[in-house]
C-alpha cells in the first residue's frame, strides 16, 4: 500500500508500508495445527536355537573330502576327452564354397522377367544360410581370404533380396562389385586362402 507525505511543498514523498501480513507467512504454516503421535513400538520375537546338533546333520569332513576328490576326478575325465566338433574339412570347404559361387552367379544373372527368379533366389538364401551357419564358427576359416571375400558377397546379396524382395534386380554397379568379389573369393580358394 502506498501513502503520500507532504514534508514541504516542493517535495512529495512517497512511502510504501506493508501490513505485517505480506511480510510474514501466515501462522498455521509455521506453527502445526496437530502434535505429532508417536510411531508404535516394535514387537521382536524372541527365538531360541538349539546349540546341540545331532550326527544325523553333520557330514563328517573325511566324506566331504572324498566327494570332492572323486567329483574332481571324474569331471576332468570326461572333460579332457570331449572333442570339438569341426564343421567340416578342408576339402568339404572347398566343395561348397565353390557351389555357392556357382549358385550366386546364376541367381543374380538371371533376367527380371524370367520366371524362376523368386525360386532361384529362394534356393540361393537357404544355400547361403547353411554355408554361413555352418563355416562362420570355424576359427581357421575366418582367417581365410576366400572367407572373408564370400561371406562379404553373401552379405550383400541377400541384404539386397531382403530390403526389395526376391525379384528385384540388382543394380549394375552393386552386380559389378558382387562378382569381383566372388571371382577374388575362386582364386583365393583355388590358391589355398
Amino acid at each position: 500500500m502506498w501513502q503520500k507525505t507532504n514534508t514541504s511543498s516542493s517535495h512529495i514523498t512517497i512511502t510504501q508500508t506493508l501490513s505485517l501480513n505480506t511480510i510474514m507467512a501466515s501462522p498455521t504454516l509455521i506453527t502445526p495445527t496437530s502434535t505429532p503421535k508417536s510411531l508404535p513400538p516394535i514387537k521382536t520375537k524372541l527365538t531360541t536355537i538349539s546349540s546341540t546338533l545331532t550326527p544325523t546333520t553333520t557330514i563328517p569332513s573325511r566324506r566331504r573330502e572324498f566327494l570332492s576328490t572323486s567329483a574332481t576326478i571324474l569331471t576332468t575325465t570326461f572333460l579332457a576327452h570331449v572333442t570339438p566338433a569341426l564343421a567340416a574339412s578342408d576339402e568339404e570347404y572347398v566343395k561348397e564354397t565353390e557351389e555357392v559361387i556357382s549358385k550366386v552367379r546364376t541367381t543374380i544373372t538371371l533376367d527380371k522377367n524370367d520366371p524362376n527368379v523368386a525360386t532361384a533366389v529362394a534356393e540361393l538364401r537357404d544355400t547361403s544360410n547353411s554355408w554361413v551357419a555352418k563355416y562362420r564358427r570355424e576359427k581357421a576359416l575366418l582367417a581365410r581370404a576366400s572367407f572373408r571375400d564370400m561371406y562379404s558377397a553373401l552379405n550383400a546379396v541377400s541384404g539386397h533380396y531382403i530390403s526389395f524382395g526376391p525379384t528385384a534386380p540388382i543394380p549394375a554397379k552393386r552386380r559389378v562389385r558382387i562378382l569381383e568379389e566372388i571371382e577374388v573369393a575362386e582364386k583365393s580358394l583355388k590358391r589355398g586362402r
